[in-house]
């Protein structure tokens, strides 16, 4: 693959300029880097007429642009187009196939067009340069593709992939209490065997590690009440595994120094103390290990796999540690800036589109913005601020509105569960499952076009995120991490022209949710569309991007109001 280095001055590789740009060539340097790739030389999941990675400041993350060029055949038009996805979704939602691609349709229409993929969604990755962000690239997109080729050849095959991060997910919470009967049975009479295996210096450089991780690296990104959350976890399933024992004494007094050491949130100047109270507990559980009265005959594997368990969890929860507001504050921003540096329209403003969590991106950015926005005009597809007041299925994440049960499950496998749903759905007499409706009215999307959708349109989500998108079922609607900061009392000052658009069938966003946001604009600046009509055809949440009839009746009202903007 021939990838350019990262370079502050763009290139465009194998495809010539003058056949397809609308907009002056940028020439001089700018402060984003990143490199792009040409026709050819992109991972194959990528059907764009090019791909673009764009650093993100503070952050290792570089966020894949997927860039069409518009028609030589189309009307010239003023302003870039930026697509945003949902929550948990790719590149691929706006692209599934050459007849029934929202971004090619626009594309053909003449505007120039990027989809942005935020961090952890489909070709973004993490990597320092140019060579590890081609081989994750590539990687994710072979997987992509593996997925959607073994989807009927290997019936469940997604089940391993799965089991392996639920595994990861649910921590000690399962695995350290399951199977102690017949794990007793197979040891009684070793002692001699269990002592020898246990490694004192080892678990107590592993639990020295797990704890300052807790009071320092985990705690920076948790809050702090969140981290005394964690640190209580960890120390109740230690707790459980001597509660019957004469050493539970001693492990309470161990215990309450570390509690309020790790409360304590200071550097590395408590690692030393951290190490030395995790070897008083490895000594408490060494004594357990070997006690006569009563023998814990199993205690050495149940508590390396708790420190083992836990540590996974902690491993999950530093990996996917991004919010809402990383894509309203960073993500985006970084994207747009990129954009107008490459196409640079006259007044320095784009047009946007967003799709469910997307729109909502769009939403808070005018709530922010003020009157200054980066925006011409606004499109949202199946969004809103606030779902109070709707049947939102939604609804379904509240019991992740309680921070404690966030950190007990720090990601929500959302491309797997799908894979393994669709698996299960696409065979009678499940073929009309939930999962159709949730996604696809009846009769609206193509059964091809429909499997790559669930196949390769999901990824992993962080609780984190889920946790802060939950505040759009309280009063007030969504807000900010820190909740002083609410996105629709805000709405009202934006000066920008938005089109909100509804699906009559929507069961994640329905036209009640829309509605409500709606009311927050003036009257003169929104226009509201409810597509769907009494005898049909319907539109559910994802046939407002790749319906088949929203070709024929939603993208020319899409197009229409964009082209009245685009002066």
């Amino acid at each position: 693959m021939g990838i350019i280095q990262y370079d502050p001055i763009y290139s465009l590789c194998k495809v010539s300029s003058s056949t397809f740009r609308r907009f002056p060539r940028a020439t001089v340097p700018f402060r984003l880097k990143a490199f792009s790739t040409g026709v050819h030389d992109k991972p194959s999941i990528c059907t764009a007429d090019e791909l673009h990675y764009v650093s993100v400041s503070n952050s290792d993350w570089k966020l894949a642009l997927w860039r069409y060029h518009p028609s030589p055949k189309a009307p010239p038009r003023n302003h870039p187009l930026l697509l945003l996805s949902g929550v948990g979704t790719n590149a691929v939602g706006y692209d599934l196939s050459p007849k029934s691609s929202f971004a090619r349709h626009m594309s053909g229409q003449g505007f120039e067009t990027w989809i942005l993929e935020v961090r952890g969604a489909g070709l973004s990755v993490q990597g320092s340069n140019s060579k590890d962000i081609e081989q994750s690239a590539n990687a994710m997109s072979e997987k992509m593709e593996d997925v959607l080729e073994n989807a009927t050849n290997e019936p469940m095959s997604s089940k391993k992939e799965l089991d392996n991060i639920a595994g990861a997910v649910s921590g000690p919470y399962n695995s350290a209490s399951e199977g102690v009967e017949t794990e007793n049975v197979a040891v009684i009479g070793d002692l001699t065997r269990l002592a020898t295996a246990w490694d004192e210096s080892k678990l107590v450089a592993r639990l020295s590690e797990t704890f300052t991780s807790l009071s320092e690296r985990v705690s920076g990104f948790l809050g702090e009440s969140q981290a005394k959350v964690m640190s209580a976890k960890l120390l109740d399933q230690f707790s459980k595994l001597l509660v019957d024992s004469p050493l539970y004494e001693q492990f309470n007094e161990v215990r309450g120094k570390l509690a309020t050491l790790l409360e304590t949130r200071q550097n590395s100047g408590i690692t030393g103390q951290i190490t030395d109270l995790s070897e008083k507990l490895v000594n408490i559980f060494e004594a357990g290990q070997l006690s006569v009265s009563p023998p814990l005959f199993d205690l050495q594997a149940r508590f390396t796999s708790t420190i083992e368990d836990f540590q996974k969890q902690l491993d999950l929860m530093v990996k996917y540690n991004w919010d809402f507001d990383h894509y309203l504050e960073e993500d985006v921003p970084a994207a747009i800036e990129y954009i107008l540096k490459q196409s640079m329209p006259k007044d320095g403003k784009l047009l946007a589109i967003g799709h469910s969590m997307g729109g909502i991106l769009l939403y808070s950015m005018l709530a922010r913005s003020g009157k200054e926005p980066k925006f011409a005009a606004v499109v949202t597809l199946a969004s809103s601020l606030d779902y109070t007041s709707s049947k939102s299925t939604l609804k379904l994440l509240l019991p992740l509105a309680d921070p404690a049960q966030a950190l007990s499950v720090p990601v929500v496998p959302l491309g797997a569960m799908l894979v393994a749903a669709y698996e299960v759905s696409s065979r009678s007499p499940y073929a009309s499952s939930w999962l159709n409706t949730l996604i696809s009215a009846e009769g609206m999307m193509d059964p091809d076009l429909f499997k790559r959708l669930v196949l390769n349109n999901f990824c992993t989500i962080p609780a984190k995120l889920l946790l802060q998108l939950t505040t759009a079922f309280r009063e007030r609607g969504l807000c900010n991490r820190d909740g002083t900061f609410f996105y629709k009392d805000h709405l009202h000052k934006s000066n920008v022209p938005i089109l909100a658009i509804a699906g009559d069938m929507d069961l994640i966003c329905p036209p009640e949710a829309v509605e409500d946001t709606v009311k927050l604009i003036p009257e003169h600046l929104v226009t509201y569309k409810l597509f769907g009509d009494p005898e049909g055809p319907h539109y559910a949440h994802y046939d407002l991007v790749g319906g088949r009839m929203a070709v024929e009746q939603e993208y020319p009202c899409i197009v229409e109001f964009l082209s009245c903007h685009d002066k």
